[in-house]
């Protein structure tokens, strides 16, 4: 496994920061997630949790089993150590997307932009395998690295009160669903029928953070049937196993 130079901070009095470099790739992404690993398997009689975000990895400890400075040098002993098992096993998951009009509400502006048509935005977009990096900030938010360079697009000056369910966004370098109806800045450019979040199912979440997913361009009809089959509980996700 890559090392990199970690940075560690104090995060209030329960908690420490640890930062990577800050690059949003593979990498660093597998590095962090089997660093995790390691910290809840040799931490475990004193880690409360972890949160994980794109470059870094917050521990909250219990101050009344450990010091700040011991939970240090323990998590630096575990990144040194050698690890076995370098894998970290995968889903592909495949999310079908429409594109239309009436969904991507800011791909006419967008394209002004960058002085390109709609569908190579499109082309672009669904043309590519994205790392689900972390699930945050509302429940089921997954947020994709992988963005081509080409459509990285800033937030919104002013965010709208109201984003629907399943609408695709882009901000910056990144990519993602809206799980619900929520407020937000990112540029819509469609909408997913399928629920990314169930407080019903065993995994309210289908994917987890070192899972990869690619948009499956679907025209309004074929979207109107997969959310038929969601709403009626019978669509299942394609999916594919790697690295097992």
């Amino acid at each position: 496994m890559n090392k990199y130079k970690l940075r560690f901070k104090p995060y209030g009095s329960t908690a420490i920061l640890i930062e990577w470099s800050k690059e949003i790739n593979r990498d660093v992404l597998k590095n962090r997630i089997l660093f995790k690993r390691k910290i809840k398997t040799e931490m475990a009689d004193y880690l409360l949790d972890t949160v994980p975000a794109y470059n870094s990895l917050t521990i909250f400890f219990d101050t009344s089993k450990i010091k700040y400075s011991g939970v240090v040098k323990k998590a630096k002993e575990i990144y040194e150590m050698k690890y076995k098992d370098l894998k970290l096993p995968y889903k592909l998951w495949k999310i079908p997307v429409c594109y239309d009009e009436s969904f991507g509400i800011d791909l006419d502006e967008m394209a002004k932009l960058r002085d390109m048509s709609k569908e190579e935005i499109i082309q672009l977009h669904s043309s590519t395998i994205y790392d689900v990096h972390f699930i945050g900030f509302l429940p089921g938010f997954l947020y994709l690295g992988g963005l081509p360079v080409e459509i990285h697009f800033d937030r919104k000056s002013k965010p709208r009160q109201i984003i629907e369910k399943g609408a695709v966004g882009i901000a910056g370098g990144q990519t993602g669903i809206y799980p619900r109806e929520s407020p937000g800045g990112w540029n819509i450019i469609g909408n997913s029928p399928i629920d990314f979040f169930d407080v019903n199912q065993e995994r309210p979440c289908f994917a987890s953070a070192g899972d990869r997913l690619k948009f499956v361009a679907v025209d309004k009809s074929a979207y109107e049937k997969i959310l038929s089959k969601v709403k009626a509980k019978t669509y299942i996700i394609e999916s594919k196993d790697y690295g097992q």
